[in-house]
């Protein structure tokens, strides 16, 4: 039988380079060899793409190395036929992977590709966006407000009028909460401001709210299929890029201990909001469950969930009954619908 060829692609220019090498690492060692022929290609911090032997590029503490040999993608279809390329899958993560940018190269050099398409990956990436659409479609979401870096100061005291405190400032356009601080008072805004200012032009404030962080993994094209949800317990004060990826103190609970009528509510949450910003493929949900009153808030919603040894999305496929290397396939087979 002929394998399918797939071009894994890694690394990229943006803050979660290494982010993208572990996963990637973790998805090319969880593809059957045998059905599918791995041509790695990486991209490094400068933004160069390489390749090189698969063999050599499999590093030893579960990261990928980069290639020494040049690789290029052209945006004539024409140009890439004898790279034989059956689909693309792009273990990347941040702006330029997950922002539409290269899903529009894709496009233009006609090969499929793992994930949401170009508008919903620019609606999913950039979470001013995201929050704006969802507030149209009567689903409940944390209060927030949009500032541009040009006029910020002008509207500081809207955050304490309209939000309050304690608030999370975040980059509209970043991922792995790159750049996110939780602040607890007035004095500490304009510090937390300008930290996120280093990563975006446009952000997001929003209103704290107390309750379970609970992620929910969504897969399909048109009839999607969501899996069991998981809870984080962070480490931290919340749960940020060294909390996420550094260091060990977090729990994640699969799955999260909910009642069956939770699961279910929150399963068709997912599905609406993944539907809604017309996601295909695959992507990852994040809900706050209240304490209080044990209601779901949107958070967020990612299209390239990381898929590391530690990650959250093929964790909660697992425990659904999806085993990695089967989801992987189920992942290929969708981006294959799409041709």
């Amino acid at each position: 039988m002929k394998k399918l060829r797939v071009a894994v692609l890694y690394g990229g220019s943006c803050s979660e380079h290494e982010v993208s090498l572990w996963s990637a690492y973790s998805v090319i060692k969880a593809m059957d060899q045998e059905k599918y022929e791995i041509i790695p290609i990486g991209i490094t911090k400068e933004g160069k793409w390489v390749t090189g032997d698969l063999g050599d590029l499999l590093g030893e503490g579960k990261t990928m190395e980069l290639g020494e040999k040049p690789f290029y993608l052209s945006p004539d279809s024409s140009c890439n036929q004898e790279l034989n390329i059956d689909v693309i899958f792009p273990v990347m993560h941040g702006t330029t992977a997950e922002d539409g940018s290269i899903q529009g190269l894709f496009e233009l050099a006609g090969i499929p590709y793992v994930g949401c398409g170009v508008d919903s990956s620019v609606l999913a990436f950039d979470k001013a966006l995201t929050k704006s659409i969802i507030s149209t479609v009567g689903l409940e979401q944390a209060k927030f407000l949009i500032m541009e870096k040009d006029n910020y100061k002008d509207n500081l005291g809207l955050v304490e009028e309209k939000i309050g405190y304690p608030c999370f400032v975040k980059p509209a356009r970043q991922g792995s909460s790159v750049g996110i601080s939780k602040v607890s008072s007035p004095e500490n805004l304009e510090e937390a401001l300008l930290k996120a200012f280093k990563y975006d032009s446009k952000l997001l404030v929003e209103e704290f709210i107390q309750g379970r962080e609970i992620e929910i993994s969504v897969l399909g094209n048109r009839n999607p299929e969501a899996s069991l949800p998981g809870e984080i317990i962070p480490g931290a004060e919340f749960y940020d890029y060294e909390a996420k990826y550094i260091n060990n103190n977090s729990i994640l609970k699969v799955p999260a201990e909910m009642s069956a009528s939770q699961i279910r509510e929150i399963k068709s949450l997912a599905i609406k909001i993944y539907q809604v910003l017309g996601c295909r493929g695959l992507a990852r949900v994040d809900f706050f469950l209240t304490k209080d009153t044990e209601k779901f808030y949107f958070n967020e919603i990612n299209t390239m969930p990381g898929f590391t040894s530690i990650s959250m999305y093929p964790k909660l496929w697992e425990a659904s009954g999806l085993p990695y290397g089967e989801l992987i396939n189920r992942i290929i087979n969708l981006a294959l619908e799409n041709k």
